[in-house]
């Protein structure tokens, strides 16, 4: 079964297509927590985890999910926003984690559609499932952006860093490329080592960009990851959206 949190068209906020404007599908689930990303408060409880804990603890925010019954209910969403474009947006699948539905058959035969339309497709993914790329090929011309968590993410490495799901989604993907979120402890103490660790062997590219939902927090953590970009030759990624809109969803 397939949960969709909510589906908007904005530009993409992050990593190698900032400022591209995009049809965002958030999917519901996740098979990581990540407290270390912070906390939001929801009923009055206090709920871990990174700034889209709406898409991940279905026990909170189960209102806000809607059931997915049909690809073609997909392709409707994506429909009513493009039919008065002139042109094709980029389609971003994201979560929560969208790849716990590699295995999904609507999950798939949607996303085989909209490849085979010709549009642009990234899964925002944590790179710890890789799909079937020989059982359904169309993964082949999906961009992963692989936002594989680091330490501060309060994650166990053997949880969040799972080698052979990222080698495969690193050689066997359109063009994909690493997305790791830092913030100024971590620059200091061990993110680079944890970064080369992931990325051994690998000839991606590797965007950082700050921790943080908030301008105020966003900003605490910035100069700091410019700085280590600068050091280590890896690419900033700002988070077009927080400074745009700041807390606002659907952005």
């Amino acid at each position: 079964m397939i949960y969709l949190v909510e589906h908007f068209f904005s530009i993409q906020g992050e990593g190698r297509y900032s400022g591209v404007p995009s049809i965002f599908l958030r999917f519901g689930g996740c098979n990581l927590r990540c407290p270390g990303f912070g906390e939001t408060i929801k009923d009055g409880e206090v709920i871990p985890g990174c700034d889209t804990v709406r898409a991940v603890y279905g026990s909170h925010f189960k209102q806000t999910w809607r059931t997915i019954e049909s690809a073609d209910e997909i392709e409707a969403i994506i429909a009513s926003y493009i039919k008065d474009l002139g042109y094709r947006p980029d389609i971003v699948l994201t979560g929560g984690e969208p790849m716990i539905y590699a295995n999904d058959p609507i999950f798939n035969e949607a996303l085989g559609r909209i490849v085979e339309a010709g549009f642009r497709v990234t899964i925002e993914t944590n790179a710890t499932i890789a799909p079937d790329f020989v059982r359904h090929p169309f993964y082949s011309d999906v961009i992963f952006a692989m936002a594989v968590k680091l330490s501060n993410s309060g994650e166990p490495y053997e949880k969040r860093v799972i080698p052979e799901a990222i080698h495969a989604l690193a050689t066997r993907g359109r063009d994909p490329f690493f997305k790791f979120t830092l913030d100024r402890a971590i620059v200091e103490d061990g993110a680079h080592e944890q970064i080369e660790g992931i990325t051994e062997g690998l000839e991606n590219e590797v965007y950082c960009m700050p921790l943080g939902d908030s301008i105020d927090k966003l900003q605490m953590h910035a100069p700091a990851v410019v700085d280590f970009c600068l050091r280590h030759g890896y690419h900033y990624s700002d988070r077009l959206h927080v400074r745009l809109w700041n807390r606002e969803e659907k952005r």
